[in-house]
């Protein structure tokens, strides 16, 4: 498994274009399992594998949504660093990410703007790859501070407006 060094980036320091550090995880079935008791996701095919394979038609169990959504949210938010916060997200999973995967996440940056409240902002387009496939595609808004005081975390009312 690969670590990101942790950093506070603030929106100077980001530009379209630029490229996230990938983060790489070996799926086993301990994380997926461990995913869907986390979410309270008791369907047998997130632990089952004899039910994934004959019921599912599955190469084996797979990781859940929310699963895959705390991944989405550990990428970015060890690119952005602990004031990163996430304003919204969304997803398409195009396939099923199973033990023996290696998830590959990486993004880019399609947006860089600071809103009238004074919210710096960023676009990001993400990509969830196992096997050189891209199994989920993601876009996100993400709130990063506009300088070393700014903190989106402590916006609230009119001046969180993701």
């Amino acid at each position: 498994m690969q670590t990101m060094t942790r950093q506070n980036l603030t929106i100077d320091q980001v530009a379209v274009g630029d490229s996230l550090p990938e983060l790489t995880h070996e799926v086993t079935a301990t994380s997926v399992i461990l995913g869907a008791l986390a979410s309270r996701d008791w369907r047998p095919m997130h632990h089952d594998r004899d039910f994934a394979q004959q019921r599912n038609g599955t190469p084996d169990i797979f990781m859940n949504t929310p699963n895959q959504a705390a991944w989405l949210e550990r990428f970015i938010t060890d690119w952005g660093g602990p004031k990163a916060r996430i304003g919204r997200y969304k997803f398409r999973m195009g396939d099923s990410i199973c033990p023996g995967d290696i998830m590959i996440f990486s993004g880019t940056i399609d947006a860089v703007s600071t809103d009238v409240k004074g919210c710096g902002w960023v676009g990001l387009t993400i990509a969830l790859a196992a096997s050189n496939v891209i199994k989920t595609r993601f876009s996100a808004r993400v709130a990063l501070p506009v300088d070393n005081e700014d903190n989106p975390w402590a916006r609230r009312g009119e001046d969180w407006q993701p």
